[in-house]
């Protein structure tokens, strides 16, 4: 039986000119539900026409991808290259097979034990500065941000923020904002020319430091991707690893500060969970911690793992189709811009038992419910492509709640709910109000 034709796709044509834009930045999740009802492969338009594929069997079609069906670079190009040219995610083999072999030597166990061990007084330094028990709610995710940009200069740059710290921050905001603008040329005073401005600082900052880095070893990430190399001996050019740097530093920064957020709200509105985490922190009996601790806190890992589950940094993932291919029957010509939903998949009540529910024991080995389809759990994208920060996002989120833990309870006022921004990286829009309490 032949697949039918890319025009007989269910269309969901939305608002004039807009298309689906407005629902998919309000609520990603309420948007592709709705494009669901009319199957698990649906076109839409935002800024252009687009095929949704939704579930997890779609996210292991596009994700595994062993046929070549889907151009990673083609998918991303379009949101990302003004800013962050050269960023690892997107790249096509052969070039990100290439550089990800050259990159992996920098979350190689030893670094990787020189990075935890560097972020924890750095953590230690930031949380001494939290206002507690002065009755009042302090916006904490201006205060993560601060922390996790802190973390990134000493663990990635071997510097630490000073005046430039406020500067950096915003460059980085400029940046991410400037992959959704509406007006794609750097015509000011609009976002992509804030942005691309912003792209010219960091570009500056890095190349300043290229020299003493390349100069000798150190135990940060930039020396480390300055003296990484392949099998054959191969290393990055200056350009590659500033564009490298600059990708990091922003993925580090902003995605780990958004799981760290929703971890902070998850358990200040269950505090019986913050109460079992907190036994678990102390029952390490370890003011910071060390890489072989990780293994340890099993509960922690849960309540990250559901806090991404529930608000993922990234709600969607785009392709092109490389390729003519076919799914769920239908027909989908080389060219057709693709995405995927892992806020869909991460709510599927087929896959997770009461998917709206904040639920950490889902996670746990009694239960393994993001065990039930290869695809249903990717907060970190999936096949050739899962984030290579993967595991130092979890060294770092489980790092700073282990202190944070120890030093405070926390709370939110009754009744609150956090209003979130969903796209293009998850974070509250009041900055998230929380009570701190000293223990």
């Amino acid at each position: 039986m032949s697949a039918s034709s890319y025009a007989s796709i269910p269309l969901v044509k939305g608002l004039p000119l807009v298309g689906n834009l407005p629902k998919f930045l309000r609520d990603p999740l309420a948007n592709a539900e709705s494009l669901a009802v009319h199957g698990n492969v649906v076109r839409s338009r935002t800024f252009f026409e687009s095929v949704t594929l939704l579930g997890p069997d779609a996210n292991q079609f596009v994700l595994h991808d062993s046929a070549g069906n889907f151009s990673n670079r083609g998918g991303w190009r379009y949101w990302i290259d003004a800013v962050f040219p050269g960023a690892i995610m997107a790249m096509d083999d052969p070039q990100h097979k290439h550089h990800r072999r050259i990159m992996q030597g920098a979350f190689k166990r030893p670094a990787m034990e020189r990075y935890v061990h560097d972020m924890g007084p750095v953590i230690g330094v930031e949380l001494d500065s939290w206002p507690a028990g002065t009755g009042r709610p302090m916006p904490v995710f201006p205060r993560l941000k601060s922390l996790t940009l802190n973390i990134a200069a000493r663990v990635f740059m071997g510097m630490a923020l000073g005046q430039e710290a406020d500067r950096m921050n915003q460059a980085f905001i400029d940046t991410v904002n400037a992959s959704l603008a509406l007006v794609r040329r750097p015509l000011p005073p609009l976002s992509m020319w804030r942005g691309v401005r912003a792209r010219r600082f960091l570009v500056r900052l890095m190349q300043a430091k290229l020299a003493d880095k390349r100069a000798s070893i150190g135990p940060d990430l930039f020396s480390q991707m300055c003296h990484a190399h392949g099998e054959d001996g191969e290393r990055f050019s200056d350009d590659e690893v500033v564009n490298h740097m600059i990708f990091l530093m922003m993925a580090a920064h902003d995605t780990t500060t958004s799981a760290l957020t929703t971890m902070l709200y998850c358990l200040a509105r269950h505090p019986q969970w913050q109460e079992r985490l907190r036994d678990e922190a102390h029952a390490l009996a370890k003011p910071q911690l060390q890489l072989a601790d990780l293994a340890d806190l099993e509960r922690t890992e849960w309540v990250m793992k559901e806090a991404l589950r529930m608000y993922p940094p990234l709600t969607s993932i785009p392709r092109k189709a490389a390729r003519d291919c076919e799914f769920g029957g239908y027909q989908i010509p080389k060219g057709t811009p693709v995405g995927i939903s892992p806020i869909h998949t991460h709510h599927l009540p087929s896959l997770w038992t009461d998917p709206h529910a904040f639920d950490p024991e889902r996670f746990s080995p009694a239960r393994a419910e993001h065990r039930r389809h290869a695809f249903a759990y990717l907060p970190f994208g999936g096949g050739a492509h899962l984030c290579i920060g993967q595991h130092f996002a979890d060294m770092e989120v489980k790092s700073v709640m282990h202190q944070l833990l120890r030093r405070f309870r926390f709370s939110v006022p009754a009744g609150y709910r956090m209003p979130y921004q969903l796209v293009p990286i998850a974070k509250p829009r009041d900055g998230l109000p929380i009570l701190l309490q000293a223990l």
